[in-house]
């Protein structure tokens, strides 16, 4: 699809940063609207919407992620491929937040690091597609772009881009982060009541799982007894929510200045990535994202090199601030081993300080014989293996990872203890997009990482 922005010329690149400045920059990924009347009515529209999340949220994850990076927290982030507008139930939401606070648990009583989650929600509405068509019954239609922009419906006419979808995402996110944050607030993340977390079931995991609830509640009731009281930072809890910059008119239209008019954030979620699709450093993506306070993640495929990194460094945290960058090696089960280490590499001697996490979901697709998408569950957990071994050899820290996964027993992606096979997709593949790990494969991922966290602090 052709950019929505204007090249002004090759390279351009204005004096100063704007919201806006993106437009002199060749935006990829971007749809074309039809109605530019009907877009600068939807974008006026957002601009005067109240923001989603406000700047002390944004500065709390900064200082989160920071923590992160030395080693003394770890970041979960996790959700939907590509979240769709039919998701925000009261059960989607809070089965999404139940199994990241479930695999909190297994993660900080494993590996004796305390867990804060970012979830890919509340406005993970888009994805790049690497085709601008796809083919229906013999007919080229335009890809699904997420419902941000078009419709999963397969006609042409749904498939159009409609920019009032950005004020209805708008609206879908909000009513999803009110539905957390009550949540939240109500007790739901309370480790006094881990019981409310529960699973049904009685495989081996889950039954470790419950094994680990009871010893949490005895942990618990032990420091009140010493406190003589119910300690109450143990009931609030915290959640943060994120998704991939990547239509841009829609993240500028929620984008403003500090009270004091210094800084600009993001107010449409608390953190932003960018794709490896989209993350050319002359490109329109970098240009907006560099200048907003926002914590910003970086995917990093295995086509990139170590020069690249640096320069997207020096782009996006020229003042070399703590909590700022996260980077997030997607490479495949078959490149971490030969990639990573000249990835870290170039970043410690760069004196960046950066929050390594691990996406061990995007570079292990696969497509079945009979045209199905998946994931095997065992490459991811083999990416994920060779990506702490290397961390840990190199003196480095991988303190994050990036999953796309859901709290519903879906059948999307092979293996695990389930050992789902090809035959087993069909009974419950319902992603819009990418396939994810359902709610039995997040947890056994969980013990997985605590195992592995757990075997790192005993050394």
């Amino acid at each position: 699809m052709q950019s929505i922005a204007p090249v002004l010329e090759a390279n351009s690149k204005p004096s100063i940063w704007t919201p806006g400045s993106w437009r002199h920059k060749t935006a990829a990924q971007q749809p074309r609207y039809r109605d530019e009347d009907l877009l600068e009515a939807s974008l006026c529209q957002l601009r005067r919407l109240p923001p989603l999340v406000v700047p002390e949220e944004v500065e709390d994850l900064r200082r989160h992620i920071a923590e992160a990076g030395s080693g003394k927290r770890f970041m979960l982030q996790g959700g939907d491929c590509a979240e769709q507008f039919s998701d925000c139930t009261p059960d989607a939401i809070s089965d999404k937040l139940r199994i990241l606070l479930q695999m909190s648990v297994v993660i900080t009583h494993g590996g004796r690091r305390s867990v804060f989650q970012v979830g890919r929600i509340a406005g993970q509405y888009a994805k790049p597609r690497s085709k601008d068509t796809e083919m229906m019954d013999g007919v080229a239609i335009p890809s699904y772009r997420g419902d941000l922009i078009n419709s999963a419906e397969a006609t042409e006419a749904a498939r159009r881009p409609d920019p009032r979808r950005m004020v209805e995402a708008y609206f879908h996110a909000s009513s999803t982060l009110n539905h957390l944050r009550a949540l939240v607030v109500g007790g739901f993340a309370d480790l006094h009541h881990p019981e409310r977390w529960d699973l049904p079931g009685s495989t081996r995991d889950i039954e470790a799982y419950r094994r680990i609830l009871k010893q949490v509640r005895e942990s618990i009731d032990f420091i009140d007894a010493i406190a003589g009281t119910k300690s109450t930072y143990l009931r609030t809890g915290e959640f943060f929510t994120s998704h991939e910059a990547l239509l841009l008119p829609y993240e500028e239209a929620l984008t403003s200045k500090d009270r004091d008019g210094a800084v600009h954030y993001n107010l449409g979620a608390h953190m932003l990535w960018v794709g490896d699709r989209t993350r050319a450093l002359e490109g329109a993506h970098i240009e907006y994202l560099r200048g907003i306070r926002n914590p910003i993640g970086v995917k990093l495929g295995p086509g990139v090199s170590s020069e690249e990194v640096r320069e997207l460094l020096a782009v996006l945290d020229p003042g070399k601030e703590a909590g700022r960058l996260v980077l997030i090696p997607r490479l495949g089960a078959d490149h971490v081993r030969d990639s990573l280490p000249k990835l870290i590499q170039a970043v410690q001697t760069s004196g960046h300080p950066v929050l390594w996490s691990c996406d061990p979901m995007h570079g292990n697709g696969l497509v079945t014989a009979r045209g199905l998408k998946t994931r095997d569950f065992d490459q991811i957990l083999s990416e994920l293996r060779h990506s702490m071994e290397i961390h840990r050899a190199l003196g480095s820290n991988l303190g994050a990872v990036h999953f796309e996964l859901t709290g519903q027993e879906v059948t999307e992606c092979l293996g695990g203890s389930q050992r789902l096979s090809e035959l087993d997709l069909h009974r419950a593949y319902e992603t819009g997009c990418d396939p994810r790990l359902n709610q039995t494969q997040s947890l056994e991922m969980a013990f997985l990482i605590a195992e592995m966290m757990g075997d790192r602090t005993t050394q």
